[in-house]
């Protein structure tokens, strides 16, 4: 499946590329994870703020997240991920980890990122250098697990 790579502040999204971001979490988190929530979360288009897009053709596949270190404590934050059902079981979700962790040290380089993960998926992040740190927590009905990853390691594991 060829895939189209984007990275954009928030402010150079377009009205469509917003629309597609916002309708594909909707899609797997408020509906297929029957998590009532407002996903709109006032954290979209804060500060320096991406988005890491991947379609294919003109649909949205793959998404995620950068939150700035500048307004997460120090941390670059890494959130939204999500791959679209059609989209899953392609190892689309590694090359989205993989570009997620490039974009970062491009970015903000030297710093740590830390990320809520499922708690079923630390072995998942893990392979990409992100541990544990505290407990396990309930996050809209859903078992999570926060992770960092050291801000010594290299972009690619």
């Amino acid at each position: 499946m060829p895939i189209t790579w984007i990275i954009r502040h928030h402010t150079d999204l377009s009205t469509h590329e917003l629309y597609a971001l916002l309708a594909l979490r909707a899609q797997v988190f408020v509906v297929e994870q029957n998590c009532p929530y407002l996903d709109v979360d006032g954290q979209d288009l804060l500060g320096a703020t991406c988005h890491l897009l991947a379609w294919h053709d003109d649909t949205l596949v793959a998404y995620l997240r950068l939150l700035a270190p500048t307004t997460q404590d120090g941390d670059v934050v890494i959130g939204r991920v999500v791959i679209a059902p059609q989209a899953r079981g392609t190892g689309l979700g590694h090359v989205l980890m993989e570009r997620a962790l490039l974009a970062c040290a491009e970015r903000w380089p030297g710093l740590s990122i830390y990320l809520s993960a499922q708690a079923h998926l630390q072995g998942y992040y893990g392979r990409y250098g992100f541990a544990p740190v505290g407990e396990v927590y309930l996050e809209d009905g859903i078992p999570h697990i926060g992770m960092r990853r050291n801000s010594t390691q290299s972009p690619q594991t």
